[in-house]
């Protein structure tokens, strides 16, 4: 059977761990050639090697979201590795401590659209000049109704939706497709991370999902891959739930 990805070049976001390291290596087995960008080096350093110890091919650039010449350099580093970019996985991001609307600091508001919304714009602009043909950006379900915890985060991821939507009607007359996932309550660091702000919070999530449970980070990178993939061909402008069915 053909591999999903195979003979492609694919950059991830966010691939030192979590979704994006289940990814990188998703992708690799996949057939992939993958570049991965993040902050953390030795994070990034690690899960390359992984990839490569199992037969793969993987190079890493350190890219921080939040400075737009990090990310264009990011992604031309793929097109200077392995000669094109075909596919990408934007997937970085970073999060706050859950507050109301009206506790949200400028600070925290300024860093979330700088790396979540901001950060995923400027790599859709430079990807698609070096050529890419099919990008999927990372979202959450947390961005498809109101979000009273966690309103600034909702809010970016909401727009990233809105911004894959009109790239997959800019981009759709030369083939290039732009699709989102929105994953759900997923055993993440970013999860473990609001579960230390606010106790119980995994177990509540988990009562409000179909499944009865978490999501591994490799179940998410599946929906990933396959929205890259030629098997989604006719998959353009959609925002894919990945979430047991809690918002079922």
């Amino acid at each position: 059977m053909t591999l999903l990805l195979e003979n492609k070049v694919a950059f991830v976001s966010g691939a030192g761990r979590g979704i994006g390291a289940a990814a990188a290596r998703l992708f690799a087995r996949e057939g992939a050639k993958v570049l991965l960008a993040a902050r953390t080096e030795d994070q990034l350093k690690a899960v390359t090697e992984e990839i490569r110890s199992a037969g793969g091919t993987a190079e890493y650039v350190v890219c921080d979201l939040a400075d737009p010449p990090s990310v264009r350099a990011a992604v031309d580093r793929a097109v200077a590795v392995y000669g094109r970019l075909d596919v990408a996985f934007n997937n970085g991001a970073t999060i706050t401590p859950p507050r109301p609307v009206d506790e949200v600091t400028a600070d925290e508001f300024d860093r979330l659209y700088e790396v979540n919304l901001r950060g995923v714009w400027v790599a859709m602009v430079a990807q698609r000049a070096a050529g890419v043909r099919s990008i999927v950006n990372n979202s959450s379900v947390g961005s498809l109704t109101g979000n009273p915890r966690l309103p600034a985060y909702g809010a970016m991821k909401r727009a990233v939706n809105s911004l894959t939507e009109s790239a997959a009607i800019n981009f759709g007359p030369d083939g290039v497709r732009v699709n989102a996932i929105a994953p759900g309550n997923t055993r993440t660091e970013m999860i473990a991370a609001w579960e230390q702000w606010s106790p119980g919070l995994v177990e509540r999530m988990v009562a409000q999902t179909p499944l009865g449970r978490q999501a591994s980070p490799e179940e998410i990178a599946e929906a990933a891959a396959w929205l890259l993939s030629e098997r989604a061909s006719f998959v353009t402008g959609v925002v894919l739930r990945v979430d047991g069915g809690a918002r079922a």
